[in-house]
Order: structure tokens, then sequence, then C-alpha cells
């Protein structure tokens, strides 16, 4: 890797993470921050305690199609791809390697497959460099297997963004189609949104726990009321004998 490539990253993953959407933007290419990080470029409260932590990786989405104009920029920001990775993956996912600061990014093409495989094809074109709010939110949500920091990103979402009929804010008519199509994303989600809901409570010198209430109560009552497919109500006569998300390995 030609050292003045190399020399463009930068220590900031945040920083880092702007630069290359910032960069895909001026080159046309819909590729959005997404994760943690997504959420931190988004929510002022994300660089504030209690609410603030530290960010090891970067997590993008872009489309298949644009597969090899991903791997183009990428390589000209100064990373290194996994080439066995990506020769096996390349047509769902890629992954790429900061060699100066031993960061991972991680790119999801057009669908992102964790504990529910969610399609984010259509949902790339906005300007933003990151994923819309709604998205952002929903990838926290639809983690099963939550731990403290994906809870502190839902927490952080909620603080500072507020709910919309479009993607100007939190999008509750889009995340009511889809959760109403989906029993099994919308059982995790509206579970893991209860589960923000007493992290904030019990969040130490957190004053905002009563915000975040209300969001989560609205989440889930605005879910609740969405219309529901034939296959969500098929789904939801199984229940929870059956389980109906995924556990996904971390790939490394």
């Amino acid at each position: 890797m030609p050292e003045e490539q190399t020399d463009q990253l930068l220590a900031s993953v945040i920083a880092e993470a702007e630069r290359i959407g910032e960069s895909a933007r001026n080159a046309d290419l819909q590729l959005k921050v997404t994760g943690g990080v997504g959420v931190a470029i988004n929510c002022p409260a994300a660089a504030h305690e209690p609410l603030h932590r530290e960010y090891a990786d970067i997590d993008l989405v872009g489309r298949a199609r644009d597969r090899n104009a991903i791997v183009k920029l990428m390589l000209s920001l100064g990373y290194q791809g996994n080439e066995v990775f990506n020769a096996l993956n390349g047509a769902t996912r890629l992954l790429f390697w900061d060699e100066v600061h031993g960061r991972q990014v991680d790119v999801f093409l057009d669908k992102v497959e964790m504990c529910h495989r969610i399609d984010l094809s259509a949902r790339l074109a906005g300007n933003r460099i990151t994923l819309e709010p709604a998205d952002l939110l929903l990838m926290k949500l639809q983690i099963f297997e939550t731990n403290e920091k994906d809870l502190g990103d839902i927490v952080t979402l909620l603080h500072d963004l507020d709910y919309s009929d479009d993607d100007t804010g939190i999008n509750l008519p889009y995340l009511g189609t889809l959760l109403g199509s989906d029993w099994g994303l919308w059982r995790t989600t509206t579970m893991v949104a209860l589960r923000a809901d007493e992290f904030a409570r019990d969040l130490k010198e957190y004053s905002n726990a009563g915000r975040i209430h209300t969001q989560v109560v609205r989440f889930i009552e605005e879910m609740e009321r969405a219309p529901k497919s034939r296959g969500w109500k098929l789904r939801a006569r199984i229940g929870e004998s059956k389980r109906w998300y995924d556990l996904p390995e971390e790939v490394r």
C-alpha cells in the first residue's frame, strides 16, 4: 500500500467514517455508515457522558451492484481488502482493514443479515452519509443478544431524535410497514426496546430516562397498531415456541 494512501487514514473512528461517507457521496456512490459510529454522527449526545463510548470498527451498507466501485473507493482511501473473504462472500459482504490503526471496516451489500435479514437496498438513496435514523435504530433493535453498547446506542438515538412521518426523523410509518410484515423482527425489536427503557432507568447520572420511556412506549404502541400481513399473523400463532432470530458469529 503506498504510504501516501495510508497517511489519509484518520485516528478518530468517527472522523474516518465521515471521510469515507463524504468520499462516497462525492463519487455518487450509495455507501452509508451504520452501527454505533452512524449513531454518533447523527447524535450530539454520543459525545457526552453518560452516553459517550469508544468505537472500534466501522460498518457500512452499500449496493451489491456497486461492489467493484466500493472496492476501488476503499483501496483509494488507504484500506487493504480481505481478499479471501471478499472472494468468497463478495456478493453480500466485504471486509477491509486499516493497518495503521488496527481497525476493520465491514461492508454489507443490499442486505444486513445478523439476527434478522433486513433489505436496505431501497434505503440508500438519501443525501446523508449514514443510514436514515429509522434504519440506524432498526439495526440496533434487531440484535437479540444486546450488550451495553447496543442499548446505549438505542438510548442515544431516542434521546436526540424525534419520531416523524418521513426520514427527517425516526420514520415510524416505514418501521410499522416493515415490522408489520415480519413477526420475528417485530418480536425482537419490541423486546429490545423494553430493554433499552430499563437500561436508561438504570444508567448512572442520566437525567432523561423519562423521555426514553415515552419514546419506547410510543414505538411499541405504533408497532402494535401497524397493519399486520397474513404471514405475520400466521407466524404469530407459533410465537416463541420456535426460535425467530439468528445468532450471527462475528467475522474477523
